[in-house]
């Protein structure tokens, strides 16, 4: 791991430590900051996470960084530029647009060096928007989580590539390792899934949320007309009970109910995805990566994903997966239809090649500490 100056402390800010993407770099980037000799800040409202951060070797502040409201923003904004008095902060890197603009104002008050990570292909469908998300592209350097948010970045609000840092999030290949999950990891979730023997497994891991095209996802299972297949949606619901229950029952319209699993959060994604025979990325907006593509490519799992966004950058059509055009059950269908029927022999060629290709959580955290040292002029 690449060192940081020990005099050096660094602070993250994003609204909570819940469950997803951000919040998991927040972790990674909190471990390789201890690990490189400097002090790791993590300021947000709390959450399941708090405990990993502060395994990690950082300490943990809490603010309520996930509010939206002008007057908590600006509120935030004095609290974080008296904590990065008092901590003697040398960087702030910000992942979340509220907490962002209450950084952004804090440094500029502190003069602190400001990084963002563009996380997400941010909405633009009410005014001001614009101006609102482009706080993540004020930062001295600008980290994009791909080579489709550098572009956005670039595009929508003029920065320059100088500026820009493309550093994929990455998966632990230790962890995501097909040859270290035992059996009986597999089949305590096999039997908590009630999944039937002999049942070809369709996966779709990914909070409950239309736009993650778990519908599309039920179309195609009903317009594929295979009696031996299963579909389970992996990921929390996240208050979204009616979501749950509409899929639901158009599984029941379409005929397929028996052969839906919606089977919440899983604590043990490695196992879980070692269950499925196709994993499926059926997402109808772009993604600004696609984690969940990646740790199921790590997994030797054959992946199949929608042909927009970050994922277009790490599923190559034919040799490390297969795309299909967004929200088209039928092009969707046909994919899962060849992927089950494939020879063994090409899908371990696929399977190999997809393993081999993967980001790994390593090269994200030493891409990022790059970054530190060269605003911090260690590098």
């Amino acid at each position: 791991m690449s060192s940081l100056p020990e005099s050096s402390a660094i602070l993250q800010v994003l609204p909570s430590l819940v469950t997803g993407g951000v919040e998991r770099g927040a972790v990674e980037i909190a471990q390789a900051i201890a690990e490189a000799g400097a002090r790791s800040l993590v300021a947000s409202a709390g959450g399941p996470l708090v405990q990993p951060i502060e395994r990690a070797g950082s300490i943990h502040v809490i603010l309520p960084l996930a509010t939206k409201s002008p007057l908590g923003i600006w509120r935030n904004a004095a609290a974080l530029e008296a904590l990065i008095r008092a901590e003697k902060i040398s960087l702030v890197h910000a992942r979340s647009r509220a907490p962002a603009w209450s950084a952004w104002l804090a440094c500029r008050r502190t003069g602190v060096p400001f990084v963002t990570t563009y996380h997400g292909a941010y909405g633009e469908e009410f005014p001001l928007k614009r101006r609102y998300n482009s706080v993540m592209a004020r930062g001295r350097i600008v980290i994009a989580a791909s080579q489709y948010i550098a572009d956005l970045v670039m595009r929508q609000h003029g920065v320059p590539a100088a500026r820009i840092r493309v550093i994929p999030r990455g998966v632990d290949p230790a962890q995501f390792d097909p040859a270290r999950i035992d059996d009986g990891r597999i089949a305590r979730l096999r039997d908590a899934w009630r999944l039937p023997v002999g049942a070809r497994t369709v996966m779709l891991p990914g909070r409950l949320t239309g736009w993650k095209g778990q519908a599309v996802l039920l179309d195609a299972i009903a317009h594929l007309g295979r009696r031996d297949v299963v579909a389970v949606l992996v990921g929390s619901h996240q208050g979204r009970h009616r979501y749950a229950r509409d899929l639901e029952q158009q599984a029941s319209r379409l005929g397929i109910a028996d052969a839906l699993r919606i089977v919440g959060q899983c604590d043990d994604m490695p196992a879980a995805l070692c269950l499925a025979d196709v994993v499926v990325h059926a997402s109808t907006k772009p993604e600004a990566f696609g984690r969940v593509v990646i740790e199921a490519q790590a997994m030797a799992r054959p992946v199949i994903a929608s042909d927009l966004g970050g994922p277009v950058e790490t599923v190559r059509h034919g040799e490390t997966g297969w795309r299909v055009t967004p929200g088209d059950p039928a092009a969707l269908a046909a994919a899962i239809a060849m992927v089950l029927d494939l020879d063994p022999a090409e899908r371990q060629a696929v399977a190999e090649r997809a393993r081999a290709s993967v980001p790994t959580v390593r090269a994200m955290q030493e891409a990022t500490l790059a970054v530190y040292q060269a605003i911090l002029g260690t590098e």
